[in-house]
């Protein structure tokens, strides 16, 4: 992946400092709480409203898994290097696993660095020529290991589920991928998610990991009511 390399590392600055940017705009929504969440810790949760210019799921490198057809749509920006993620993925997986009316929406939200953003190239592949469930399969694993996931460690990832490593590192490397990648970043910002993993459910943006069960909570509430929270 030498060309991705290469061209991650004036990528990542671009978007990064964009990143960084959105950031210190909306610093004072990754402490706002417009709804009256707390998380499994007890803490505030941060959330804001969010007005969607369209549906999530319809845009390129953005994958479905779940019950595609789903009562409920949980949208997760996320990043493959980030802890909270991880703790995040297991207990999320073992959500759709059990719910049957949950719609997972996966974004990838490469964010923290050069190493997600060449990981992110192959996984934006994975999502372009595998299956949703061999998507998945690769999301899981990748949070399954330990250290840091750069893009060699994410082709292995993917050689692994079957996909063939020349054609995965051809399209990774395409302009198509960086353009995706962009938009993704580009789109967070917009929505203000200053956090990773961050969620959007029911017109909310909910930064950073509440917890698995106040994660369930909210699903259960925008199952029974339409909202993140049941009055």
């Amino acid at each position: 992946m030498r060309k991705s390399i290469v061209l991650a590392a004036g990528m990542a600055a671009a978007l990064l400092a964009g990143h960084a940017v959105a950031q210190d705009r909306d610093r004072t929504m990754a402490t706002v709480a417009e709804i009256p969440l707390t998380g499994d810790d007890g803490q505030q949760v941060a959330n804001h409203a969010v007005k969607l210019l369209g549906p999530i799921d319809k845009l390129p490198g953005v994958v479905t898994v779940g019950n595609p057809n789903g009562k409920t749509t949980l949208v997760e920006f996320y990043d493959l290097n980030c802890p909270y993620c991880r703790i995040a993925s297991s207990d999320i997986a073992d959500m759709v696993d059990l719910d049957r009316e949950l719609k997972l929406v996966l974004v990838p939200f490469p964010v923290l660095g050069i190493p997600s953003i060449t990981a992110s190239r192959v996984e934006l592949a994975v999502a372009k020529l595998g299956t949703p469930q061999q998507f998945y399969d690769f999301h899981r694993k990748v949070y399954a290991q330990r250290g840091v996931t750069d893009g060699a460690r994410a082709l292995q990832i993917a050689r692994g589920l079957g996909l063939d490593a020349k054609v995965l590192n051809k399209l990774a490397d395409s302009d198509r991928i960086t353009e995706t990648m962009i938009a993704h970043v580009r789109l967070g910002n917009s929505l203000g998610l200053a956090a990773t993993p961050a969620f959007i459910i029911d017109g909310v943006a909910i930064l950073g990991y509440p917890g698995r069960y106040r994660l369930q909570a909210i699903v259960d509430a925008s199952d029974a009511c339409g909202k993140v929270v049941c009055n």
